[in-house]
């Protein structure tokens, strides 16, 4: 199991933790979910992060247990001060229609918000595997727009996002 710190959320028995990155369940379903990112889009149009790339500085990754697996994941990565994109959004497989990746939205909705970030984005794809994901987002409130940060304009990109007010 990775190492996480003390900051969780409980849901549902569903446990939110920050990750260190560094466990092998994850690792696994990351490798699952390049895998699926590359077998759905081409190559040019694949956006996921693998492993190193979650590790840097400006993204945290969260993990959802239920009591004895990893369930799913999701991060954040920072843009700028005002700005966040949410990257690695993932259920384990076995687990989806369980309401994991809602639970997962709405943790991370709430930490872009309490980080002071006024805009949550994200990149998407345009294929039917995609369709469940672009549900989930505009059922958050989540509405198409252009690229942002450097993404360009992709047929097999659908970018969407979410303005977020302070927390009362």
């Amino acid at each position: 199991m990775s190492s996480h710190t003390d900051q969780s959320t409980e849901s549902a028995a569903l446990r939110i933790v920050v990750d260190d990155v560094s466990g092998q369940e994850l690792a696994a379903l990351l490798r699952q979910h390049l895998a699926d990112m590359y077998a759905t889009s081409p190559a040019e149009s694949v956006h996921a992060l693998d492993l190193d790339a979650l590790r840097k500085p400006e993204i945290t990754v969260w993990t959802a247990w239920t009591e004895t697996e990893l369930a799913g994941c999701g991060a954040l990565k920072e843009l700028d001060p005002a700005n966040a994109e949410i990257k690695s959004m993932r259920t384990a497989t076995h687990l989806t229609g369980r309401g994991i990746a809602s639970t997962l939205v709405r943790h991370l909705i709430a930490e872009a918000r309490g980080r002071g970030y006024r805009r949550l984005s994200l990149e998407t794809g345009t294929q039917d595997f995609f369709a469940p994901a672009r549900r989930l987002y505009a059922r958050h409130g989540f509405t198409e727009c252009g690229p942002f940060a450097d993404y360009t304009d992709d047929p097999n990109s659908v970018y969407m996002t979410l303005a977020l007010q302070p927390p009362r």
